[in-house]
C-alpha cells in the first residue's frame, strides 16, 4: 500500500512540475520555454513550439481541428537570428503540399509545390525579398516533364513564356514586357509544326498574323487598325 501511495505522489509531482514548464513567461513578461495552445473551448491542440525570451525558436507545429482531433497542417522552423522561417504545408493525410522560406508573412527564395498524388514537383518558383515572384517559374506534368516555363521580374511576367507537351514538344511561346503580352507569339501542333504566328502589342493582337497548315501558309489577318482580313 505504501509503495502505491509513494508512486502516486511521484507521479503527481512529475506531472505538476511538467505542467509548470508549459506556457511560461520570463521575468520581462515574454513567452519563454515550451508553449502549447488549444482551440477555443476544446482540448484539441492548435499549435506547439518553443520560445526564447519572446522569440520563436526551433520547430513549431500547427494543427487543424478535424473531428475533435489535431491534424498537422504546417510546420515552421525558426532560428534566433532573424524573422525567416522554413515552412512546410501538409495535406490532412500528412503529405507535404508545399515548402519554402518565409520572412514574416512574405514568401522569399525558392518555393516548391508537389503533385497531388506523388512527391514529384508540380511548381517551382522563386520570390525576391519583397515577396514578389522573380526569376524563372516552372510547372511540371506528373511525369516530371516541364509543362510551362515563365520568367518574372519583381512580380510581373517579363520575357519569353513557353508551354510544352508531355513529350517535350513546344506548343506555344509568348513574349511579355512588364506584365503585358507584348511581342512575338508562336503556336505549334503536337508534332511541333508551326500553325500560327504574330505579334501582340499591349495585350492585343497587332499587325500581320499568319496561319499555317502542313507547313504551308494558308491565311493571313491584319490586326492593325487599318488592316483588312486577307485570305490566301
Amino acid at each position: 500500500m505504501k509503495k502505491v501511495i509513494v508512486s502516486l505522489i511521484v507521479l503527481f509531482v512529475f506531472n505538476f512540475g511538467f505542467s509548470q514548464n508549459i506556457n511560461q513567461f520570463d521575468e520581462y513578461g515574454k513567452r519563454h520555454g515550451i508553449w502549447k495552445k488549444t482551440f477555443k473551448n476544446t482540448n484539441v491542440l492548435r499549435y506547439e513550439g518553443e520560445f526564447l525570451h519572446g522569440k520563436e525558436i526551433g520547430v513549431f507545429k500547427f494543427y487543424k481541428n478535424i473531428r475533435k482531433k489535431p491534424v498537422l497542417t504546417a510546420t515552421r522552423t525558426f532560428n534566433e537570428n532573424d524573422n525567416k522561417t522554413y515552412v512546410k504545408f501538409f495535406a490532412t493525410r500528412g503529405k507535404v503540399i508545399s515548402e519554402g522560406t518565409m520572412d514574416g508573412k512574405l514568401y522569399t527564395g525558392e518555393w516548391k509545390y508537389y503533385q497531388k498524388n506523388s512527391d514529384k514537383l508540380l511548381t517551382l518558383e522563386h520570390y525576391n525579398d519583397k515577396g514578389n515572384l522573380d526569376g524563372e517559374r516552372f510547372v511540371y506534368y506528373p511525369n516530371g516533364q516541364i509543362a510551362e516555363k515563365q520568367n518574372y521580374v519583381d512580380g510581373k511576367l517579363d520575357g519569353v513564356s513557353t508551354w510544352y507537351s508531355t513529350n517535350n514538344v513546344v506548343l506555344k511561346t509568348y513574349v511579355y514586357v512588364d506584365g503585358e503580352l507584348h511581342g512575338e507569339s508562336k503556336f505549334y501542333n503536337s508534332k511541333g509544326e508551326l500553325i500560327a504566328e504574330g505579334r501582340y502589342k499591349h495585350e492585343k493582337k497587332h499587325g500581320i498574323w499568319k496561319y499555317y497548315e502542313n507547313g504551308k501558309l494558308k491565311d493571313e489577318k491584319n490586326f492593325s487598325p487599318e488592316g483588312k482580313y486577307k485570305k490566301k
